[in-house]
């Protein structure tokens, strides 16, 4: 009986200490998370919203799941628990239907729900897919370097180096791409990560429902400038955007293909940058010097 009673008190204080170190690991959680906002649930766009409105769901239906079998798991351990003597034996528990039905069906409608909202979202939040607006879509090209972005306004004849300026309320098409090892294109506030490969042209659609900076970073470890590989996303009204592009075509930097070899060499933590020009199909020349032989006459084909 002393025995027993012993292994009770033990297992009592194992319970009572994993509950003290929950709440110790809760507390220096909140703690270390005060003043700090998780970008994805603070969303600044029109995708970045409905993504937390999709995180917010499934992560609800998976706690659905979770939270009832950790409070069996801990019921269960208890009740049947060495130094229980009045626990009664049911070796026929198993062959109950209603039970059965219930641990088989509640987890199954909780996959078809999700395998509906699965298929819902992948085709409303394709990053393919055009942002339906009255505005007219603002085309940058993405190049992933080691260890900085390119941004290239085509339309505009303008780029910018680790610095992204758009403007408010108008859907921005992205194509990105890579000059360097795989990387991924992110921008938390605004919307979901997409990949950025050497020979290949993958397209991104995100935009900012106000005024604001917002980080953009890489979500791809690259190597040793990984950490650095970080700019700012600048939304700003039509007014400000129209004078920031007047004021890149008065800067005296262009990006050129002889220009472009020497900024596509290694670098890490480069200051924002604006170049007044771009040379004529730059984006496309990149992409295609994975697609065939080197000739040794750099990008140009």
């Amino acid at each position: 009986m002393a025995t027993s009673t012993h292994k009770h008190r033990t297992l009592l204080k194992k319970v009572i200490l994993s509950l003290i170190a929950l709440i110790a690991l809760s507390g220096i959680f909140v703690v270390l998370m005060n003043g700090h906002n998780l970008a994805v649930l603070a969303p600044a766009g029109l995708i970045a919203s409905k993504e937390k409105t999709l995180i917010i769901i499934t992560t609800l239906l998976g706690l659905f799941v979770v939270i009832p079998v950790f409070i069996l798991l801990f019921s269960i351990a208890w009740k049947y628990r060495e130094g229980n003597s009045k626990a009664t034996y049911t070796p026929d528990v198993g062959s109950n239907r209603l039970l059965e039905g219930l641990w088989w069906g509640i987890p199954a409608t909780i996959i078809v729900i999700l395998g509906i909202i699965t298929w819902q979202s992948t085709h409303e939040l394709d990053p393919y897919k055009a942002i339906s607006s009255t505005t007219k879509a603002l085309n940058v090209q993405v190049v992933s370097l080691q260890w900085k972005w390119l941004f290239i306004y085509p339309d505009l004849g303008v780029a910018s180096l680790n610095y992204l300026p758009i403007p408010e309320k108008t859907p921005i098409h992205f194509d990105i791409t890579s000059d360097a090892p795989m990387n991924s294109f992110w921008i938390p506030n605004l919307g979901g990560q997409v990949y950025a490969m050497s020979g290949m042209s993958t397209q991104l659609q995100l935009m900012a429902d106000g005024v604001g900076t917002y980080r953009g970073s890489s979500a791809n470890i690259s190597g040793e400038g990984f950490a650095g590989m970080t700019f700012n996303v600048e939304s700003m009204t039509n007014t400000n955007f129209n004078n920031w592009v007047k004021t890149a075509k008065q800067s005296a930097d262009t990006l050129g293909d002889v220009t472009y070899t020497a900024l596509a060499l290694p670098s890490k933590d480069m200051p924002p940058k604006n170049y007044g020009s771009v040379a004529s199909g730059l984006y496309n020349n990149i992409i295609m010097k994975y697609m065939m032989p080197d000739d040794g006459s750099g990008i140009s084909m």
